[in-house]
């Protein structure tokens, strides 16, 4: 008898019936019954409850009497099935989606504190992979509906929570590229002649004139603030957060010029005029915040003329901007990976920063209430702020250690006794070793650790003295036959390997020249050496001989050898430098993949560069900075010049070698 078919209307006719039903028992117990019983694999009955689900949800958002308990009974009901199988995973996405899609702000903020309380639901195995994506995408359309500057606590919550959803090595969250938000632009009135303080100074001119010496005395109460405050002083106040907003605007030697100016006015009001108590504008700020509590939120400053003395005389105000400067002065002295090499500091500047740091420090100390704690925690903040920055240029390496076999937990151990809990303690002790002559030797120094660190056990020969002899054999002159040189013996080539392999750099330089035997390439290394040892030792005659031959071995040993050892020391351990990197990836434009392969980029880091950015001398420079950090101190120029040879891009190479 064939198989009954699976009908979609019947089922999903059934399980919205069962749906609503669960919604009323509040459990999933008549949604599973109606599953099992149902034809049909189970892909097809879990599309169809989902369907269903998102049916049931629609007619909840029609009726508008419904309220935010209802749509999240059926998320829950959702999320309910999930764990029972009988839904897809990505079902209680879908639906959250649908109802903060529906809902205005204010509905929203309640359903969002259900997606809060539930995050470690999400983190777990059933949900994360399924809806992280989901998640991420319903968050930045919230971010899109709310005003930064109205809904300023809500924007944060939602930054909150997709902190704590995603790892903290997540790459979408990490700002790898040190990129600023250019578009948050502070708007004032450039405008001299629009400006109210013109007219203000006037009025205050004309005001005192009239008022005789005895009414000053009986005003109840100062002024809001004694700041002499004109257009001048307000236009470069708002001029500076273009600074703070764009921090590369300093390296420029003119934009640095105004931004000094700028900044020793506004320092300078902030020193002369201090803030000792907060009586004069105590009274109106307090007004002002009365419906803040004693939380202070600065959204965006208000930038109106009328509140520049205000804001000089509350402390929060001034907090804000002097910590501006310190984390403007942070990134123009720390190092930052994808910093321009051209983005230096000159001497001037750096004097200028590190005078000025400490003159914010002591303001910060100076702003009642409680400065001294205040600055202290600033200073603290930053200083953590510095190990963010260079776990970010090592390339955000994972916090979470991979448990190997070895890291199982193992059966404790009963702790074995030191030795100087029975042999004795003090300079003095003497350790007996069960035999006359291994005492004597044990007890020679009172610390062996030490004594085996002396310059006496030092048994490592030097290079120039351990290779005289060969050097001296390989000059044509002294007429040595090949079958009598030191180099064919395979005790001295067993040494001389391990000698080079401490002592020299040639030894683990990369090398495309292929060798039929030892003796070869220690014919080599010492055509090498001898052009860098010691002009006393015989080494400005040496050749190989193969000058004089006409054999085909000739590239094997002959004058490439001599050739390579040629190469300048400084060039084959010299590291490659960011401005190096900067021209090779100008060049390389798009024809960045070429190299990869030569570089041996695997395909998965190819398309990792490719996703992080667009600009294709960016992933040029993305792809070598991915190389650097993999090879590290094997990163050199030489290494780079044999990979570019390799891939056709000689003129690139050539240029690098010159520089």
């Amino acid at each position: 008898m064939a198989p009954s078919l699976f009908n979609f209307v019947d089922a999903k006719d059934k399980f919205t019936a069962s749906a609503k039903a669960a919604l009323t028992d509040k459990n999933s117990n008549s949604l599973l019954s109606v599953f099992n019983q149902l034809p049909g694999n189970e892909t097809e009955k879990k599309t169809t409850l989902d369907q269903a689900l998102r049916g049931v949800l629609g007619d909840q958002i029609v009726v508008k009497q419904v309220s935010c308990d209802d749509y999240l009974a059926l998320i829950y009901l959702s999320i309910d099935c999930v764990k029972e199988g009988i839904c897809s995973a990505t079902t209680p996405f879908i639906l959250l989606g649908d109802v903060l899609d529906c809902l205005p702000l204010d509905q929203c903020d309640k359903i969002f504190t259900f997606v809060e309380e539930n995050v470690s639901t999400w983190k777990s195995n059933n949900f994360y992979t399924a809806g992280k994506n989901y998640l991420l995408r319903m968050c930045n359309d919230l971010l899109r509906r709310l005003s930064k500057s109205q809904n300023t606590v809500f924007c944060g919550r939602i930054q909150l929570f997709l902190a704590r959803l995603f790892p903290l090595s997540e790459k979408s969250g990490l700002n790898l590229q040190s990129q600023f938000n250019l578009e948050n632009i502070t708007v004032f009135n450039k405008n001299e002649q629009e400006s109210t303080l013109l007219q203000k100074a006037a009025d205050e001119k004309e005001d005192g004139m009239e008022v005789e010496e005895g009414e000053m005395e009986e005003e109840d109460a100062p002024a809001p603030c004694s700041i002499p405050i004109d257009y001048n002083l307000y236009r470069k106040f708002w001029t500076l957060q273009d600074y703070f907003r764009n921090p590369v605007q300093c390296y420029d030697k003119f934009s640095w010029m105004t931004f000094l100016k700028y900044s020793d006015e506004t320092l300078a009001v902030f020193k002369s005029y201090k803030l000792d108590d907060m009586q004069a504008s105590k009274r109106k700020l307090e007004e002002l915040r009365a419906s803040g509590g004693e939380h202070v939120y600065f959204a965006k400053f208000l930038t109106s003329e009328k509140l520049m003395d205000l804001q000089l005389s509350d402390s929060n105000f001034r907090r804000h901007i002097l910590l501006q400067y310190l984390v403007l002065f942070q990134y123009l002295t720390g190092q930052v990976k994808f910093k321009s090499s051209s983005l230096i500091l000159n001497d001037d500047q750096s004097t200028w920063i590190e005078e000025t740091t400490k003159l914010v420090y002591q303001l910060l100390k100076e702003i009642p209430p409680d400065g001294d704690k205040f600055a202290t925690m600033v200073e603290h903040i930053l200083s953590t702020e510095e190990n963010w920055n260079a776990w970010k240029n090592e390339g955000c390496p994972s916090f979470v250690k991979e448990r190997t076999v070895d890291d199982k937990p193992k059966r404790p151990t009963r702790k074995r006794a030191a030795p100087e809990d029975f042999l004795g303690k003090g300079p003095d002790r003497k350790i007996f070793m069960g035999n006359d002559e291994l005492t004597r030797l044990w007890n020679l120094n009172h610390d062996n650790m030490e004594a085996c660190k002396l310059e006496s056990r030092e048994f490592m020969p030097s290079l120039d003295e351990f290779f005289a002899e060969a050097i001296e054999q390989a000059d044509p002159v002294n007429m040595v036959e090949e079958e009598y040189k030191v180099v064919r013996n395979p005790n001295y080539g067993w040494r001389a390997l391990r000698l080079l392999s401490r002592r020299s750099p040639h030894f683990f330089q990369p090398t495309n020249q292929k060798f039929k035997s030892l003796a070869d390439y220690l014919d080599s290394m010492v055509s090498k050496l001898a052009k860098e040892l010691p002009k006393d030792i015989p080494s400005e005659e040496i050749k190989t001989g193969e000058e004089d031959d006409n054999d085909e071995d000739e590239d094997d040993n002959g004058d490439n050898l001599l050739k390579e050892s040629n190469d300048s020391p400084s060039i084959q351990s010299k590291m490659v430098s960011n401005q190096q990197m900067d021209n090779v990836a100008a060049k390389l434009g798009a024809q960045w993949k070429t190299l990869a392969t030569h570089l041996e980029m695997k395909a998965a880091e190819m398309r990792e560069i490719e996703n992080d950015s667009e600009d294709e001398e960016m992933q040029a420079k993305l792809l070598l900075v991915a190389w650097q950090d993999r090879e590290g101190s094997q990163a050199t120029v030489e290494t780079l010049i044999t990979a570019l040879n390799a891939a056709g891009f000689s003129q690139i190479a050539e240029t690098l070698s010159e520089e």
